[in-house]
């Protein structure tokens, strides 16, 4: 693929970002031989299942559980593969939880936990604190996805209202050994915040998560703000967090570096925004649009097209009724800041397949997309105003969509301007 083919150009891009991340490819570097012993092998997110398989592949059968999202399990030959919903949890993750938590029980200093924690495991790892219901657990997840919050101030709340998140995973495992391989998708590479840090001492106390309630204004029911003073957290230096070593072995910035290659091996000029943005969609787009347009305007007609590259999580601060998800709603902000501006083409997507709570990874966009859509009979103002960004792009034929991709290195957004 060149850039003269712009769209399938960009879709290549992604292709590779992701396939650098897949866990058949990099798990083996990192993975030590197995221990003598009892070994146990224990995870949850969306990449867990192939990270498991992969496991499987240098090790042999395995004893274990992890957790994934319904439609993202994977053959395994002795760890169990559970399956539950994301990004709001159900009872299917609670009952695997509560087994994972049996199956860690009772070990000794002489055993061996393998721990796969991989995006998504914030909400896949269901474990209510104390006096706090399934479905009050549900609530406040969906309320805080709806809030624009950040996903290091969600997985502030989603910890203390946890009996397994902040380090309490790592915890129920002492004295075994652990090591836990991590595939970030978190901006900046905070293992901490990477599946709410199951097996990572956690600093932030009752009173952080308060105030990121208070702060993005997310209505909670009555039980929430007890069960946050009862917060069983793990403060990092607890003794039964010192048998833990937790290892990120996969990271946007690795995914970013290869598709940039991938771009500059193919003549363009690459410059890297950054694997650690973060903010409102719309407002990352408008800030990439006015960029691409000064980029654009001073571009020689024999100038080597230009291609901005940016990882990192935005977030969407919902107030319409609309189908959306940050990516796509970056794409549809996107192409209303550009207005139609002659060779400019961009996409964004989620490396895990799944912008929001669709099956949709993302979008494309290009000069015509405003076009095609007044053809249609679509109002791309209108429908940024919803949130409805996945409906836009599914009636203009501008939906990226993968299914499950079995990684998850976070958002991948590539901004093309040709010289023209």
């Amino acid at each position: 693929m060149t850039p003269s083919d712009p769209s399938p150009f960009l879709r290549a891009l992604f292709d590779r970002a992701v396939e650098v991340a897949d866990p058949i490819r990099s798990l083996a570097r990192v993975l030590p031989e197995k221990p003598s012993g009892r070994v146990v092998v224990i995870g949850a997110g969306k990449a867990s299942a192939r990270m498991a398989e992969a496991v499987e592949a240098v090790w042999g059968p395995c004893e274990g559980l992890v957790i994934t999202r319904y439609g993202y399990g994977r053959p395994c030959r002795g760890i169990e593969i559970a399956l539950a919903a994301h990004p709001v949890p159900d009872a299917a993750g609670a009952e695997a939880t509560a087994r994972m938590l049996a199956l860690l029980e009772g070990l000794g200093e002489d055993d061996f936990v393998l721990a796969l924690i991989s995006g998504g495991a914030s909400a896949l790892l269901c474990a209510p604190a104390e006096g706090v219901t399934l479905a009050e657990k549900q609530a406040v997840n969906a309320a805080l996805l709806a809030s624009g919050a950040p996903i290091s101030a969600m997985n502030t709340v989603r910890k203390h209202l946890s009996r397994v998140k902040g380090g309490q995973l790592a915890a129920a495992a002492y004295p075994a050994r652990m090591l836990a391989l991590m595939i970030s998708d978190v901006p900046g590479d905070d293992p901490a915040f990477i599946g709410s840090g199951p097996t990572v001492g956690d600093a932030t106390t009752p009173e952080d998560a308060a105030e990121v309630l208070r702060r993005w204004s997310v209505p909670v029911p009555a039980s929430v703000p007890p069960a946050l003073q009862r917060s069983g957290v793990i403060p990092p230096g607890d003794v039964r967090l010192s048998r833990v070593r937790n290892l990120i072995y996969a990271a946007p910035a690795q995914s970013l570096a290869a598709a940039a290659a991938m771009a500059m091996a193919a003549g363009c000029d690459v410059r890297l925004l950054g694997d650690r943005l973060e903010g409102e969609a719309r407002e990352v787009a408008a800030d990439q649009a006015a960029l691409a347009l000064g980029i654009a305007k001073g571009l020689a007609p024999d100038a080597k097209p230009v291609l901005l590259l940016s990882g990192g999580e935005l977030t969407v601060t919902r107030t319409g009724d609309g189908i959306g998800g940050p990516n796509a709603e970056f794409c549809l902000a996107l192409a209303l800041a550009l207005n139609g501006a002659p060779n400019i083409h961009a996409l964004a997507c989620d490396t895990d397949g799944v912008d929001g709570a669709a099956e949709v990874a993302g979008a494309v966009i290009g000069p015509d997309t405003l076009v095609r859509a007044t053809a249609l009979g679509w109002d791309a103002g209108e429908a940024l105003r919803r949130n409805d960004a996945h409906n836009f792009f599914a009636a203009i034929g501008g939906q990226v969509v993968t299914g499950p991709t079995l990684t998850n290195v976070n958002d991948f957004r590539a901004v093309l301007i040709l010289p023209g």
